[in-house]
């Protein structure tokens, strides 16, 4: 670990880390079974700087490296919560980070910096219900009407959805496809807007995802992100540091459900010994260990380009693609091996299990991860 993190590094995830322990992980069942978590998460997180991390200083970032979010990403695996981890990635490193490269100093002090200090809630406003991963095919409509833009339309599965202070918003301004498409911020509080469903996903619980719906909603053009109909390239990019952030979160959520389940096996016992002592299960454990060993340095190679702003597309998509599908394998093994107690909600494997799933589908689906890869290597 020495080789990618420094002592600074390491400083910092300890900060995490206690954060992590102390204040979420022992509410863990208690959240996802209100199906939601406090507000005030948000402005603990904020107060101890984990949300501007890799963010503009002058609008409340640290302006600290990649390194720093991977740290971050890892610790928050200890929640043994992931509605809670995905909210405030979602808060710090989805909806925030195209303000940060493209806003301007006052959309930062409007929406970036309340965001970073844990004031405001942000969500991501891009999928909707008949457009995931397919952007170039949103509908969400914004014309232009003197010195506003007027929003028609609706966006589907997202995250913080209920709560959202603010969205980053992708919209139609132009013709149909790729071309045509820009962003937005759009505060919630705007005339019009309304939260038409929350969602009752199968995991992660904790984290509010809803439908939103867009009647006339008008607002100012100098919320504008950018340059007008330039939307398209900005999401693309905007992609690759939340699947970044997936790869690193399989990961480390692989490797403590192994560490966990070995733990656990050393103290049940089944036919006069401990269970882990049965070849079998040592076996695959070995086995597992080996391809999570080989996912995170497939992910810290993504993280070393994408820190270095090098193009990382084909890494970061192969690391979400890996570690990903390898999430659901070492899942299974694990509830598995805890028998009948891996299949009770208060087990953190079975929540765990149930969780991982989302690795695969959001932010871009295992099957579209294979077909970037494919257009960029044949």
């Amino acid at each position: 670990m020495s080789s990618f993190f420094t002592e600074e590094h390491e400083a910092f995830r300890k900060t995490v880390r206690a954060f992590v322990e102390k204040e979420l992980a022992p509410h863990a069942l208690e959240w996802d079974r209100a199906g939601i978590f406090p507000r005030e998460v948000f402005n603990k997180c904020g107060e101890l700087g984990f949300f501007g991390i890799n963010h503009d200083p002058k609008h409340g970032g640290s302006g600290l490296d990649y390194w720093y979010v991977t740290a971050f990403a890892e610790e928050l695996v200890r929640s043994r919560n992931a509605g809670v981890n995905m909210a405030l990635l979602v808060q710090s490193q989805m909806a925030t980070p195209i303000i940060n490269e493209i806003g301007t100093d006052e959309q930062k002090r409007e929406f970036l910096a309340p965001a970073l200090s844990g004031e405001k809630i942000a969500a991501l406003g891009v999928s909707e219900p008949g457009c995931g991963s397919d952007v170039a095919g949103l509908r969400t409509t914004a014309r232009r009407l003197g010195d506003d833009y007027v929003i028609n339309g609706s966006k589907m599965w997202i995250t913080n959805g209920t709560r959202a202070d603010f969205l980053t918003l992708a919209v139609r301004t132009g013709e149909a496809g790729y071309g045509g498409i820009s962003l937005l911020t759009f505060p919630t509080d705007v005339k019009g807007f309304s939260v038409s469903k929350k969602l009752d996903k199968i995991g992660n619980l904790s984290s509010d995802t809803a439908i939103l719906y867009f009647e006339d909603c008008k607002v100012p053009v100098r919320y504008l992100l950018g340059e007008e109909n330039a939307g398209f390239y900005h999401v693309m990019t905007n992609f690759q540091g939340e699947r970044l952030v997936a790869a690193i979160i399989a990961v480390a959520g692989m490797e403590q459900m192994v560490q966990e389940a070995i733990r656990y096996g050393k103290e049940r016992e089944a036919f006069g010994r401990p269970i882990i002592g049965f070849q079998v299960w040592r076996h695959k454990f070995v086995e597992h260990l080996a391809s999570i060993e080989a996912a995170r340095r497939l992910t810290y190679w993504a993280v070393e380009l994408f820190d270095k702003k090098e193009a990382a597309v084909k890494e970061i998509s192969m690391a979400k693609l890996f570690a990903g599908d390898l999430a659901q394998k070492v899942a299974y093994d694990c509830q598995q091996f805890h028998g009948g107690m891996g299949y009770i909600e208060e087990t953190d494997i079975a929540r765990a299990w149930r969780d991982i799933r989302l690795i695969t589908i959001g932010g871009g689906t295992s099957e579209v991860m294979k077909e970037i890869i494919s257009k960029m290597l044949f």
